[in-house]
């Protein structure tokens, strides 16, 4: 797309765009050089187009005129740029972008209440934002930042919320009610381990992908439509009290290393595979009281005393469950469900083999069973479905463990 310099631009809008307070930017983009050319917007209400802060654009621009941006808002690779600010601004029609800005400390736009998206990263000495606050945006993509809090946005309903590596960031409380794609979350707080979350009204999401936070709290939480992926993570407990069902995707708890509970009272189906693998402080696992169906695989692994699911009647997949410590009579009440050809009902599909006191349950994901007393399990297991567990776990680390690199 032509980029043009901002007055030479406006020159060519003609009097009776500027007389309705219309500016339509020549070429569609319009790149900001110094302070002088950000005052070419004072009389413009609406500015048909993007605006690019240049890279020498100065230490302090002032965006103040124009009520409405319809394309982008951007600012990227500048080091010069501390204070951006604008009185009037209140909609951006494309994205706000502050990318690889860093000694930017202050955002001042205390009308701007829409955008299409937002986009931070590599913000690193921002100290202060005023926003409207933002209650109307699609996309949210925050990293790398001195953000300490959000409170500039005021979220109800969003496509994707990704929120990394914010140094400063120790809680994050909102409002949003909908998550219409995805909502990640990894390495913020000190560390990286002190993000504490509060979605009191959260009561759909398609996709969670939640790393390294220190509380995760949904208490209205109905649905996810896709998976719910919790790894890494500090805290000792977990509910999600009125979870009904994931309608597409799997729940997976990896590598949660203080995890003592987990509890779902209201979940009766998970359409994908369940996983939970390496909890080490996890010492019972009966949260599941009316767990119905498991349209996929299921992978245990930890240090289990009791593993309980009383309701469950259908598993489409494997079902793999190994303990470092004795859950034979748990085993026994599994066994009822094994496949036909391994002495069960057939409630479970695929593969079935339950095992207690597995030195390596922790760290053996694959569905082996070596070094343990093969207790409640079988030995005449189907290769191909325990194949299909192998998948289910691999998957769900990969995902998690990968995530920094993904973004």
């Amino acid at each position: 797309m032509l980029v043009k310099n901002l007055l030479p631009a406006f020159v060519a809008i003609g009097s009776a765009a500027a007389q309705s307070g219309t500016c339509s930017i020549s070429g569609g983009t319009t790149t900001i050089n110094n302070p002088t050319e950000a005052t070419g917007l004072a009389n413009c209400r609406t500015v048909r187009g993007s605006v690019v802060i240049g890279r020498s654009a100065g230490p302090s621009i002032d965006l103040s005129g124009p009520s409405e941006i319809t394309g982008d808002l951007k600012v990227a690779d500048n080091g010069i740029i501390e204070t951006l600010q604008s009185s009037d601004l209140a909609t951006i029609g494309g994205k706000f972008q502050l990318k690889n800005v860093t000694k930017l400390t202050s955002v001042s736009m205390s009308k701007l209440t829409a955008a299409k998206e937002i986009e931070w990263d590599t913000v690193t000495n921002i100290e202060s934002v005023t926003l409207g606050p933002v209650n109307k945006v699609d996309d949210i993509r925050i990293s790398i930042t001195s953000l300490r809090n959000l409170d500039a946005l005021d979220l109800g309903n969003v496509a994707n919320l990704k929120l990394d590596n914010n140094a400063r960031l120790s809680k994050f409380s909102s409002n949003l009610r909908t998550l219409s794609k995805n909502l990640v979350l990894a390495s913020n707080g000190i560390g990286g381990i002190g993000l504490e979350v509060e979605l009191p009204n959260l009561v759909w999401a398609v996709e969670l992908d939640i790393n390294n936070v220190t509380t995760f709290s949904v208490p209205s939480l109905k649905t996810v439509n896709g998976s719910a992926r919790f790894g890494s993570n500090f805290f000792q407990s977990f509910s999600a009290p009125n979870l009904t069902a994931t309608s597409s995707g799997d729940i997976s708890f990896i590598g949660n290393a203080k995890l003592t509970n987990a509890t779902f009272p209201k979940l009766e189906a998970i359409a994908g595979g369940l996983t939970i693998a390496n909890n080490t402080n996890l010492d019972e696992l009966t949260g599941f009281p009316k767990l119905k169906s498991i349209g996929g695989a299921v992978l245990l692994r930890g240090n289990f005393e009791s593993v309980e699911m009383p309701a469950l009647d259908t598993v489409r997949g494997t079902f793999d469950a190994s303990s470092s410590a004795d859950i034979s009579e748990s085993c026994k009440a599994f066994d009822k469900l094994a496949p036909q050809n391994q002495g069960g009902n057939g409630v479970i599909a695929g593969g079935y083999d339950c095992t207690s006191n597995n030195t390596q349950a922790n760290e053996d994901t694959d569905g082996s069973t070596s070094g343990n007393d093969g207790s409640g399990g079988s030995d005449d297991k189907d290769n191909g479905a325990v194949g299909m567990a192998l998948n289910t776990g691999l998957f769900a680390i990969i995902a998690l463990a990968g995530f920094a690199v993904a973004l």
